[in-house]
C-alpha cells in the first residue's frame, strides 16, 4: 500500500468539534477495488475519547430531550437536506470506500434521505395512549420517554442507510447518539457527521468515533453510561453484544446474519425467477444481510432454471464501481475476499459441484482489486457449510426439490431466519408459504434481498434479537413506557 499524501485523515466528531485522538493513531481506508489507492486516514481512538464522546452524548440529552418532537423532527428535514445536497459526493466516497456500484451508492443514499424525513414526521406522531381507570375520578395514561445516551454500531455494507435508519429514530424521540461506524467505511461515515454539523445539530446530540471493534465497539457495549445498543453485524459478534448489554442491564438490539432462501416453484415465471436471483444473490457483490443464498428449485423446471441462470450470470459486467458499464464491484475488503473464496473452497472440498466461476479475478484492471467471480454450485445437500453458514458473498447454492413442501422444509433448515422469497403463480403456494416459512421478512414474487424504509425489518431465529427496526416499530425500541395515574 502507497501512502496517500492528498488523502484526507478525518477526525472523530465529539459534542459538534472534529477531534483527533490522543493516541495520534490512524488506519487507511483502502478502495477495494485498487488496494493502493487510499480514500482516507480515519482514527484508531481510545477508551478515552469514548469516554469524551458519553459526556458529550449525556451533556446534551438533558436538554434535547425537552425538545418537543416536531422540534427535533426540523433538525432531521435540515440534515436530510444537507445529506441530499450531498449525495453525489457521499455516493461517490461509499463506491470507493467499499465496493458497491456508483448506481447503489446513489440509491442508497438517496434512502438514508428518505428515512430522515420520514422520522422527521414521526416526531408529531403520538407517543402514548389514555386508558380508562377504574377510578372515574382519575385520569390514566401512557407516555414514551427516551432511554437517554444510545451506543450505535454499524457494519460496512450499508454505510449510510443503516446508521441512518438507527440514528434517525434514536433522536427523534429524544436519545443523544455515540456512533461506531465501520473502520472499512469509516471515511462515508465522517461525511455524514459532516452532514449533521451543516444541519446545525446540537453539539453532543450525535457522536461519532472511529476505532476497532475490540476497543470502541467493546467499549460502547461496557459503558455504564451508555443505556441501549443498537448493533447490525455478524450472528458471532452480535451474541457478544447480547451478552454483554444482559450482564449490566442495557437495553440491546441485535440484527445479525441470514441465510437467505429463494423458492422457485415448478408453475414460476423462470425469467423473472432468474432476474430477482441473480439481483437478489449478487448485487452489492452479495454483500447484504437478506441477499439471495440458497436456491430452492422444484425438480420439473430445475435444468431450465439453471440453464437461464447462468447464461445471466455470464452476462455480468464486474469491474470497478465507479464504471458505468459495471453491474457489479469488488469485496469490500481483502479480508472479506479470503472468506469467500475459503468458503468456496469449503463447498468444493464437501463435495459440491461448481458450475460456474468461484476464482479471484486478476485479468488487467482486476488485479489490483478484490475481486471475486460469481460462483454457482449445484448438488448442494442441505447440510453443507455452504447451505448453513452466511458467506456474505457472490455465491450461489441450488438445491432441488420435488415438491413445495420439502423446499419449505429445505428453505426452514437454518439457524437463521432472516427474508425469503418464493415464485409462485399458485395461490395455494403462496399462503402456504407466508404461513410456514420462518423468516422475518417474506417476499412473494420478488427478491430476497430489500425491505421499504416505512416497514418493519428483523429476523426471526438466530437473525436477531427479536426487535424491528424501522417504520413505527423503531419506538419500541428506542423508548421506554411511563404509566402516568392522575387523581385531582
Amino acid at each position: 500500500m502507497r501512502t496517500d499524501a492528498a488523502a484526507k485523515t478525518y477526525l472523530n466528531y465529539i459534542g459538534g468539534e472534529w477531534c483527533a485522538s490522543p493516541s495520534n493513531q490512524v488506519e487507511a481506508s483502502i478502495n477495494p477495488a485498487n488496494r493502493h489507492e487510499v480514500v482516507g486516514y480515519v482514527q484508531k481512538s481510545t477508551a478515552d475519547d469514548l469516554n469524551q464522546a458519553v459526556e458529550a452524548a449525556r451533556l446534551a440529552q438533558s436538554t434535547w430531550r425537552k425538545l418537543s418532537g416536531p422540534a427535533r423532527g426540523e433538525y432531521l428535514y435540515k440534515l436530510a437536506n444537507a445529506l441530499e445536497r450531498r449525495l453525489d459526493e457521499i455516493a461517490e466516497t461509499m463506491t470507493r470506500e467499499m465496493g458497491k456500484t456508483l448506481p447503489e451508492a446513489k440509491g442508497e443514499t438517496a434512502r438514508g434521505v428518505a428515512i430522515l424525513r420520514y422520522y422527521a414526521g414521526e416526531g408529531m406522531r403520538r407517543v402514548g395512549e389514555v386508558i380508562p381507570s377504574s377510578d372515574s375520578e382519575a385520569l390514566m395514561f401512557t407516555s414514551r420517554v427516551p432511554l437517554g445516551v444510545v451506543g450505535v454500531i454499524t457494519p460496512w455494507n450499508f454505510p449510510v442507510a443503516i446508521p441512518i435508519w438507527k440514528i434517525a429514530p434514536a433522536i427523534v424521540y429524544g436519545n443523544t447518539v455515540v456512533f461506531k461506524p465501520a473502520q472499512e467505511t469509516a471515511v462515508t461515515a465522517a461525511k455524514l457527521m459532516e452532514c449533521a454539523a451543516e444541519a446545525g445539530l446540537p453539539a453532543g446530540v450525535i457522536n461519532m468515533v472511529t476505532g476497532p471493534g475490540s476497543a470502541i465497539g467493546t467499549g460502547i457495549v461496557n459503558h455504564p453510561g451508555i443505556a441501549a445498543i443498537t448493533f447490525t453485524g455478524s450472528d458471532e459478534v452480535g451474541k457478544q453484544v447480547g451478552q454483554g448489554a444482559f450482564a449490566r442491564g442495557a437495553k440491546y438490539q441485535l440484527e445479525m446474519g441470514g441465510k437467505n432462501p429463494v423458492i422457485v416453484a415448478a408453475d414460476a415465471d423462470l425469467d423473472l425467477a432468474v432476474e430477482a436471483t441473480v439481483s437478489g444473490g449478487l448485487r452489492s457483490t452479495g454483500q447484504k444481510c437478506t441477499a439471495t443464498s440458497r436456491v430452492i428449485v422444484q425438480r420439473a423446471v430445475y435444468d431450465a432454471f439453471k440453464e437461464k441462470l447462468l447464461s445471466r450470470v455470464r452476462s455480468l459486467q464486474i469491474g470497478d464501481g465507479l464504471s458505468p458499464d459495471t453491474w457489479m464491484g469488488p469485496c469490500a475488503s481483502e479480508r472479506q475476499m479470503q472468506t469467500v473464496l475459503g468458503y468456496i473452497e469449503k463447498g468444493l472440498a464437501e463435495g459440491a459441484s461448481l458450475l460456474y466461476g468461484g476464482k479471484r479475478l486478476d485479468s488487467p484492471g482486476l488485479a489490483d482489486g478484490f475481486y471475486v467471480e460469481p460462483a454457482i454450485f449445484e448438488q448442494v445437500t442441505p447440510n453443507m457449510t455452504i447451505a448453513q453458514e452466511e458467506i456474505f458473498g457472490p455465491v450461489l447454492a441450488l438445491i432441488p426439490a420435488d415438491t413445495i413442501e420439502e423446499a419449505l422444509a429445505i428453505a426452514n433448515d437454518s439457524r437463521f431466519g432472516l427474508s425469503a422469497s418464493i415464485f409462485t403463480r399458485d395461490i395455494g403456494h403462496m399462503l402456504s408459504f407466508i404461513r410456514e416459512m420462518d423468516a422475518g421478512l417474506i417476499r412473494i414474487n420478488a427478491e430476497s434481498a430489500g425491505v421499504e424504509l416505512q416497514a418493519p425489518f428483523g429476523g426471526m431465529k438466530q437473525s436477531s434479537s427479536h426487535s424491528r427496526e424501522q417504520g413505527q416499530a423503531a419506538i419500541e425500541f428506542f423508548t421506554a413506557i411511563k404509566t402516568v395515574f392522575v387523581k385531582g
